[in-house]
């Protein structure tokens, strides 16, 4: 449903905008991997739900860049990831060299998703920096303390989506909270424009714009959302769709409306408030097979 200048993202949307039909006989690479750097000693969690939300939306293989003092930790939480252990400054920053340890796995990335749990250190902004560069070709997802990045890049020359709520809206943009707020979609518009990235506005209306001037939102009614964590499931979410090929725009569409069924699914299931952010993952595939369309099917062999 289109209203004014934007459209109403909900199932039915996703249903016109589908997803790539993977084969029976399609193996992981085809679903592309992705790369989650983030995390620190004091929130290793958020990597940790971020990396499992991009396998739930379908991304193919996982490898994650996170502190060294929580690696070990993080390869047992997640198994079936690759993880990177990256040194840390006394500050919590990952060190310089950090970007040298990940080298290998920038071959092949679908995407990448930088920022959950990093901890808020101006070093952190130059690794950022440093990641953006290797990564010129992939599309990035900038989440957290990711997003400060903005202020120093200033305009994007790559594929990048940035996710802010209000409160980070107006750190980046340098005005009031409430200005955010009050137009919302006219923000998110200027903001996409300026930094030549798509933006993702979040809140219980998230708008989603491009550079270009394209626009969608999204209205959720379920407050049991608004819980720790569950913006780095999001962000997962939308790295996975990324990773399997879909525009920024588009995976930023499906991984919204995802976590907003998972939510209500919960809500159904629990109660509307109370459920936690690790439980919305595992509801995402039961969801795609409903708004996904059928998956095609390899023809069968013909005898000789």
């Amino acid at each position: 449903m289109t209203r004014g200048d934007w459209r109403d993202l909900d199932a039915s949307a996703l249903r016109d905008w589908p997803a790539p039909a993977v084969a029976d006989d399609a193996d992981k690479e085809v679903r592309g991997r992705v790369l989650v750097a983030g995390g620190s000693s004091e929130i290793a969690g958020a990597v940790q739900l971020a990396a499992v939300s991009a396998l739930r939306a379908g991304a193919g293989k996982l490898v994650i860049a996170t502190a060294q003092s929580v690696a070990v930790q993080m390869s047992r939480a997640v198994p079936e990831a690759r993880v990177i252990a990256i040194r840390e400054n006394k500050d919590g920053s990952f060190e310089p060299g950090g970007i040298a340890a990940m080298d290998k796995a920038f071959d092949g990335l679908g995407a990448v998703l930088a920022g959950p749990g990093l901890a808020e250190s101006p070093g952190n902004v130059d690794f950022i920096r440093a990641l953006l560069d290797q990564c010129r070709s992939v599309p990035v997802v900038l989440d957290a303390f990711a997003m400060d990045a903005v202020v120093e890049v200033g305009r994007f020359t790559q594929p990048v989506l940035v996710t802010p709520h209000a409160g980070e809206m107006a750190h980046l943009l340098g005005i009031a909270k409430d200005e955010v707020v009050r137009d919302a979609q006219r923000v998110a518009r200027l903001a996409a424009s300026a930094w030549n990235a798509v933006v993702a506005l979040k809140g219980a209306t998230t708008w989603i714009a491009t550079p270009e001037g394209a626009c969608w939102r999204h209205a959720c009614r379920e407050p049991g959302l608004a819980t720790s964590g569950s913006g780095d499931v999001l962000a997962g979410l939308v790295a996975g769709f990324a990773a399997r090929g879909l525009a920024l725009e588009q995976a930023c569409a499906w991984g919204v409306v995802m976590h907003a069924m998972a939510g209500e699914t919960l809500s159904k299931k629990m109660g509307p408030l109370g459920y936690l952010a690790r439980e919305l993952p595992r509801e995402v595939p039961a969801l795609m097979k409903k708004v996904m369309r059928p998956v095609r099917r390899s023809p069968a062999p013909t005898a000789s």
